[in-house]
C-alpha cells in the first residue's frame, strides 16, 4: 500500500468515482466526499478498508467542509495528503432562461463547484503542506469543464462556475507554490452512465453521430479523465495549467 493518499470531492459516483477506482488500484489510500451515503458505501465496498475513508458531506457548505477535514486530519495520523481533487459539482448544465434564473438556483451551481473547490482547498492547505518536496510533492487537481471554453444555451450558472474554476486554479498555482501545485483537467462529453450507483446505472449508448463529433473517434470514459488526474498529481513541474481532455471535440468545427 502506497504512503499516497487522494482525497475526492463528489467521489461517491461519475468521475469521482472511477478516479476514486483507479487511485485505490494503484495502491494510493482514498478519501471520498460525497452528499450521497448510498453511493458512498457502495464506493467502500470496492476499496480495502483500511485504505478508504467515506464521509457523507456537502462541499459546498463550510461547516460540512470543516467537519469531514476533521476527521480526515485524524484518519491521517499526521500523514500528508498528497492530492486533492474538487470534483464535486451539479451534472445537469442546464438552468432555462436567464430572465427566469433564481439567484438561489444560481448560487447552487456555483456553490456546487466553485464555493466547494475553495472550501475543500482551503482546509486541505495544511494537510498538502505535509507532503515532502521530493517527486512530485502535493498538488490539487480542479474539474472543470470545456463548458467554460463554450456553451449550449441556458447554461449560464454551470459556465460561469467552471469558468471561475479556471481562473481559481491559476490564481491558487501562483500563490501556493511551489508546496502545492495547482491544475484544472477540462472534460468534454463523458460517459458516466456505468459509474452511478446501482440504481441510477445505465449502459452506453452512443450514436455513430455522437462519436464522430470527435476527431477521437469514440465518446470519452471516466478512465480518461482519472489518467490525466493520474498524471498531473505526479508531473512535478506542472502547475497552473488547464488539460482539455475532450477527444478534440472543441477542436471541431460542426456545422449544422
Amino acid at each position: 500500500m502506497s504512503d499516497r493518499t487522494i482525497l475526492v470531492t463528489g467521489g461517491g459516483s461519475g468521475i469521482g468515482r472511477g478516479t476514486a477506482l483507479h487511485f485505490g488500484g494503484l495502491g494510493w489510500r482514498v478519501v471520498a466526499l460525497d452528499r450521497d451515503e448510498a453511493a458512498l458505501a457502495e464506493l467502500a465496498s470496492l476499496l480495502p478498508a483500511e485504505a478508504c475513508l467515506t464521509i457523507t458531506a456537502d462541499c459546498g457548505q463550510e461547516a460540512d467542509v470543516i467537519a469531514a477535514f476533521r476527521q480526515v486530519d485524524a484518519w491521517l495520523g499526521g500523514a500528508p495528503l498528497t492530492c486533492l481533487v474538487n470534483n464535486s459539482g451539479i451534472a445537469d448544465p442546464a438552468c432555462g432562461p436567464l430572465e427566469d434564473l433564481a439567484l438561489a438556483d444560481w448560487q447552487r451551481w456555483i456553490d456546487a463547484s466553485l464555493t466547494a473547490a475553495f472550501l475543500c482547498s482551503r482546509q486541505a492547505l495544511p494537510l498538502l503542506r505535509r507532503a515532502a518536496p521530493d517527486q512530485a510533492g502535493a498538488s490539487i487537481v480542479n474539474i472543470s469543464s470545456t463548458r467554460a471554453l463554450q456553451s449550449e444555451p441556458d447554461t449560464y450558472a454551470y459556465a460561469a462556475a467552471k469558468g471561475g474554476l479556471d481562473a481559481l486554479t491559476h490564481a491558487m498555482a501562483v500563490s501556493l507554490g511551489p508546496q502545492v501545485r495547482v491544475n484544472a483537467v477540462l472534460p468534454g462529453w463523458i460517459e458516466t452512465g456505468p459509474w452511478q450507483k446501482a440504481t441510477e446505472r445505465k449502459a452506453p449508448d452512443h450514436s455513430a453521430a455522437d462519436r464522430e463529433q470527435h476527431p477521437a473517434g469514440r465518446v470519452g470514459e471516466v478512465a480518461d479523465i482519472a489518467r490525466a488526474i493520474e498524471y498531473l498529481a505526479t508531473a512535478g513541474f506542472v502547475t497552473g495549467q488547464q488539460l482539455v481532455v475532450d477527444g478534440g471535440m472543441t477542436r471541431r468545427m460542426i456545422y449544422a
